[in-house]
Parts: C-alpha cells; structure tokens; sequence
C-alpha cells in the first residue's frame, strides 16, 4: 500500500514537473521574436521614424514570457530564498517549512491571483479590450489571459513542491530533481566544461 502511494507521489510530481519543463521552455522561445522587434525598432529608428507597433508588441511578449514562465522557474528552484540559512538545516526541517509556507502562503495568494485574473481576463475579452497607451491600439485580452494561465500553471508545479515536501517528511530525503539553484548551475557548467 505505501509503495503504491510512493509510486502515485512519484509520477504525479514527474508528470507535473514535465508540464512546467515543457512550457518553460516552449515561453522561452518568445525572446527570438521579442530581440528582432527590438532590433527593427532600434535601426528603424535611427533610419526613419519609430513604429507605432514595436513597443507594444514588446511589453506584451515580456509580459507574456514574465507570467508564463514562472512555473518552470518554481520547478527549477530560482524563486528568491535565504539558501544560506536554508541549506543547513536538517532535509525534514526544510521540507515541513515548505510545506507550510505553500499551505498558508502559496497556494491561498496564487489561488487569489488565478480567480481575480481570470475575470480580469474574462471581461477583457468579451469588450475585445484596445490598449489607449498608442495610437496603434493593440487588442490587450491575450496578454490578459497569460495572468491567469501563468497563475494555474504556477499552482499546478505547487503542488508537485508540496508533494515532493511530503515525501521528504516521510522518507528524510528530497527526491531526485529537487535541487537549489546552485546545485542546478554548477551541475549545468560542469557539463558544459565536458563538450
């Protein structure tokens, strides 16, 4: 029975853990079409006029990329966190201080953030809402949305950390793949230095 409910933990945390992977990096490929804009806006501008688009279309894929990929970097541990106390302390302790700060911090204030957006969202879409900040005015609803998708996605990878907090109590150990940003970039150099 308890290895069915380790197995069950496990895959579930794995299959979590892979939703964020794949939309972080599928976000990540917003900055290609973010640097071209950018660079079109910049020689443009020094050869003619600005455009009337490119700032726009700029703070909308950083936004996009900004809420969409905070889930992959809950996955990947690179939210703010005072390691150097952190680090020290026994696995169980660190694990049932996660644990907490997800039950009474986390998921109430994300939970918050998805129902607030999603009829920020919603409401944006039905009046097909324009931003007034230019003349180009650009519809805004899909911007919008990434609020609320970004905020179902970053609790969707809360609960993979909050699993993965459980089966620390219960065993003393992380499982393998919950590791500190430290941990992920010296172990992303060391193979850079074996190419």
């Amino acid at each position: 029975m308890q290895q069915q409910r380790d197995s069950w933990l496990i895959k579930s945390v794995r299959l979590i853990d892979a939703i964020s992977t794949v939309s972080g990096h599928a976000v990540a490929w917003l900055v290609l079409p973010l640097i071209a804009i950018m660079s079109y806006e910049l020689t443009v501008r020094y050869m003619l006029n600005p455009t009337l688009w490119a700032y726009d279309l700029s703070y909308m894929l950083y936004g996009a990329m900004f809420m969409l990929g905070t889930a992959y970097t809950l996955r990947r541990g690179a939210h703010i966190r005072t390691d150097f106390l952190y680090q020290n302390w026994p696995v169980k302790v660190q694990a049932g201080i996660d644990a907490a700060c997800y039950l009474l911090l986390f998921f109430p204030g994300i939970a918050i953030v998805f129902w607030i957006s999603s009829d920020f969202a919603w409401r944006s879409y039905l009046q097909d809402e324009r931003s007034v900040g230019s003349a180009w005015m650009p519809i805004i609803w899909p911007l919008k949305w990434c609020i609320p998708v970004g905020s179902a996605l970053l609790l969707l990878q809360g609960i993979a950390e909050f699993l993965k907090c459980v089966q620390a109590l219960r065993t003393g150990s992380w499982l393998e793949g919950h590791k500190s940003l430290e941990e992920i970039i010296s172990e992303e150099i060391a193979e850079e230095i074996k190419k």
